[in-house]
This record gives C-alpha cells, structure tokens and sequence, in this order.
C-alpha cells in the first residue's frame, strides 16, 4: 500500500487559495487509481513514487499549478493547454483538467509504463553550444554588482536562463525593475532563480 506524507499536507496548506483543491483534486485521484502511490517531497514539490521510481508530481505557483508524469512523454499527454511545466499545462482550476474518467485512464496508462519498466529516452548530445541572449540593460545592471555578476556568471546555462526569461517575460516595466532588483538581490547571496523551491 503507498502512504502519505504530512509535509504534503503542509504545501497543500500554505499554497494560494486557488490551488488547494487542485492539488487536493489530483492527490484524491492518484491514490484512488495508483494505491500503491507514496507521497514525498522532492525540490521542494510533492512527488508520488510508484514501486521505487518517481511516479509523477505536483506543484504550486503564483497563478497556476502543475502536474505531470516521470514517463510523460512516452504517454504522449496532449491537452492542448499551452507549454508549461508539468503535462497538463497551466492549470488554473480544476476545468482545466481532463474529466476523472479520463485522468484515471491517464494514471493507469502511466502504471503500465512503469510496470513495464520503461525508461526516459535518453537525450540526443549536441555539439552546438547554447547561446543565451541576455537583454543589454539586465546584464549592465548585473555587472554593478560583483556578488550578483559573479554569482550570474557561474551558473549553468539553464539557471542563467530561468533569470533572463523571468525579467523578459514582465509584462510592464514597474515590474522588469521589480524582478531586476530581486535577482541582483538573489544573486548576491548566491541563490538561484527557484531557490524558495528548493529549500522547501
């Protein structure tokens, strides 16, 4: 039998109010459909394990939810709610979810996969060196600052982009000021963009 983890009930309980029964929702389903399904807290999100392997996840952010299966893309989900993190897109209420019918298919499928013992697909390496572009006005005022340009300077690819796309993505600059100030802020001690989720 799988089990649950009160640190799940905690992040369910501090989450905005519109995700709570979102995240009650999906949590409902997969125990009912995956019983032998065990809650744990992995970067800082719930996780539910399924015979000794990442079963799938849930998470909560400012304006939406995610969820989505280790083996996601070998179940080929298409909700045609957008790209975001998780299989399901931005979810913002519980419409935005497949019916329960057709949820408990998607969890049954995905037991299948891991009973089956199916793997990620490994990655095509690339010789192609990423190139981020980073907008001239955030990189000036990340170079004043010698903590936060050393900190920004050593991160890998993907941690320097989660910044860039974060201040880019603004929609109204009172806001790109607002993100500018709290990653040099974050990147003076060193943290990275997700930082909160990660100490979780």
């Amino acid at each position: 039998m799988g089990s649950k983890d009160p640190r799940v009930d905690a992040y369910i309980a501090k989450s905005a109010e519109f995700a709570r029964p979102i995240l009650t929702h999906l949590r409902k389903q997969v125990h009912q459909h995956c019983p032998d399904a065990s809650e744990t807290i992995k970067w800082g999100m719930p996780h539910f394990d399924y015979h000794g392997g990442i079963f799938c996840n849930m998470a909560a952010f400012k304006q939406h939810c995610a969820f989505g299966f280790w083996l996601g893309d070998l179940l080929k989900v298409d909700t045609g709610l957008g790209k975001a993190m998780g299989d399901f897109g931005r979810i913002t209420s519980l419409e935005d979810l497949p019916g329960d019918k057709e949820l408990a298919k998607i969890i049954k499928a995905a037991m299948k996969l891991h009973d089956a013992g199916a793997k990620i697909p490994a990655r095509e390496k690339t010789a192609e060196k990423k190139v981020l572009v980073v907008p001239p006005d955030f990189m000036a005022a990340v170079k004043k600052n010698k903590k936060a340009f050393a900190t920004f300077d050593a991160f890998s690819y993907s941690k320097k982009k989660e910044y860039v796309e974060w201040f880019t993505e603004a929609r109204t600059e009172a806001t790109r000021d607002k993100r500018l100030a709290e990653a040099i802020e974050w990147m003076t001690e060193g943290k990275s963009r997700h930082w909160k989720y990660q100490n979780c």
